[in-house]
């Protein structure tokens, strides 16, 4: 079973469930990255985005899409499930904003060449489509210059996070220069070591498209970022095994 389909299925299976225990944080905190929440205020990844094409990958329930539309920009959601593209409509259909919302998959993005002067994914698409590809197409659509932004978990995570039990650990439980795709019963993942440009901290992953270089066709793509917050103090997150991931981080054995 290919990943899309398998995914599909997992997202449309667990998108209530999903959207009861995070919606909420995610639309109070639209503007913000990865699990803790870090405002774009802060970062200033994305710039100024007043009437900029933006695509963000794998939308869910299109928070980031919606506040973008907000402030001016001309934004795209695209999200593989439908189930999680019904949140979306519904979140709309409260305010007055009409976002564009479109069923598609990051490997095979439905859109024209050089169409977006913004592509980025907090999470979502970059985890659970191939790398490679998903760099490649968000390459494609960009117009020449402008800028992709990929926010994923860290590595450090990933080669502690024990599958039988699905949780971090303490101790290793995969080889760094190994990872890649991970498969479990319900959905297929994809995780990578960082490369050269990119920059992490616990929880919170910067991918710089100098580290997937061979993938674009054309560059630069990239914005470069030269530090990159952790959680900070007394901050928390609704993802709970990026929760037991700082304590054990903190609290090694």
């Amino acid at each position: 079973m290919s990943s899309s389909t398998k995914n599909r299925a997992f997202w449309n299976s667990t998108s209530d469930a999903y959207q009861a225990s995070h919606g909420t944080v995610l639309r109070k905190r639209a503007l913000a990255w990865g699990v803790w929440r870090i405002p774009e205020s802060t970062l200033r990844i994305l710039g100024d985005v007043e009437g900029r094409r933006v695509l963000e990958l794998g939308c869910g329930a299109a928070q980031w899409t919606l506040a973008l539309l907000e402030r001016g920009a001309h934004a795209i959601g695209v999200d593989l499930s439908d189930q999680q593209l019904m949140h979306a409509r519904a979140a709309a259909q409260s305010g007055s904003i009409r976002p564009t919302l479109v069923q598609g998959d990051a490997e095979q993005l439905p859109f024209r060449s050089e169409m977006f002067d913004i592509v980025f994914c907090d999470h979502g698409a970059i985890v659970f489509a191939p790398p490679e590809t998903t760099v490649a197409e968000a390459s494609r659509v960009l117009r020449p210059g402008g800028l992709c932004a990929l926010c994923m978990s860290t590595p450090v995570r990933d080669i502690c996070f024990d599958a039988t039990a699905d949780s971090v650990t303490p101790r290793l439980s995969a080889n760094y220069f190994e990872l890649s795709k991970m498969e479990s019963p319900s959905n297929i993942s994809f995780r990578t070591g960082h490369g050269s440009g990119s920059f992490a901290t616990m929880g919170l992953s910067w991918k710089i498209l100098s580290s997937f270089k061979r993938h674009l066709t054309r560059r630069p793509h990239t914005r470069t970022l030269y530090r990159c917050p952790g959680p900070g103090a007394g901050r928390r997150s609704t993802f709970g095994n990026f929760e037991r991931s700082l304590d054990r981080s903190r609290r090694p054995e």
